[in-house]
């Protein structure tokens, strides 16, 4: 059987999760990807399968359930021994209104799934990787909300976020000293139809908000690739690795008025949103 590393990827079947198991297959890993129907599983696997091969599987899993993410686990060591790396990425949004408008039923979908899911995924991967020869590294999404950052219209999400950076940071205490390692991913800003649902029925914010996408996004085939060599590189426990930083996002404001930029277009030359890595 193959060494290369075996990648947990939740929420993998679409978007980030999706760019990421297609860069860490490239990278030579071996990925399970989990996503909340069997049907968006199969679709996924077969888009990745050319990547792939046997390198690849798949199964449905809901990450508000401790069991089914257990299930996820003991799948994946069944079919390739172990876990190296778990990435709980699986996230969704609420609208971006004032709170009182938010349906209670989407207050517990983010709850549930954005810090609910960190946490279980977190539970079941801390408990496996510390039985398990050599440990692993669990990764935790960040997202709007993570530093502290404010703006109206997004309570909800924002504190979820806020919450799995809290958590994170904790699990970092408690790793400290063994062969778990636990780290912070931070994406930025991406054009997915996470963001986009956001603003569902609200086409004249979107617009709006667009203007600023286009200046600090970026596209999933854009940053996936360095997310994926950080996280495969990486050695410390608590590593941070973030892509859109603060200096960077300054540097983009400073050049916004000499390029001209369209994270939104299915048809967009490639040469107007790749970033430098830095």
């Amino acid at each position: 059987m193959s060494t290369s590393r075996v990648v947990v990827v939740t929420g993998g079947t679409r978007g980030i999760g999706l760019g990421l198991a297609g860069q860490l297959l490239e990278r030579g890993c071996r990925v399970v990807v989990c996503g909340r129907s069997s049907a968006a599983v199969d679709t996924a696997v077969a888009e990745l399968g050319a990547l792939g091969g046997d390198r690849l599987s798949g199964i449905a899993a809901d990450v508000t359930d401790r069991e089914s993410l257990q299930k996820l686990w003991d799948h994946t060591t069944e079919t390739f021994g172990r876990v190296d790396v778990w990435i709980n990425n699986a996230g969704v949004s609420a609208p971006r209104r004032p709170l009182p408008e938010i349906p209670a039923t989407a207050v517990e979908s983010v709850v549930r799934t954005n810090l609910v899911g960190a946490v279980n995924g977190s539970t079941v991967a801390l408990a496996g990787m510390s039985a398990q020869p050599g440990g692993g590294w669990i990764w935790n999404m960040e997202g709007f909300g993570s530093d502290g950052q404010l703006q109206p219209g997004m309570a909800v999400y924002g504190a979820s976020k806020r919450a799995v950076t809290y958590l994170t940071a904790a699990m970092v205490k408690e790793a400290k000293g063994t062969d778990v390692r636990v780290g912070y991913l931070s994406p930025g800003i991406v054009a997915t139809d996470l963001l986009v649902d956001d603003y569902d029925g609200q086409p004249e914010a979107f617009e709006k908000a667009r203007k600023i996408f286009n200046i600090l996004g970026d596209r999933v085939e854009t940053v996936t690739p360095w997310l994926a060599d950080r996280v495969l590189a990486a050695s410390k426990n608590g590593t941070r690795v973030a892509w859109l930083t603060r200096s960077k996002a300054m540097g983009r404001f400073l050049t916004a008025g000499f390029r001209s930029r369209d994270i939104f277009a299915t048809d967009e030359s490639p040469a107007t949103t790749t970033e430098a890595v830095s």
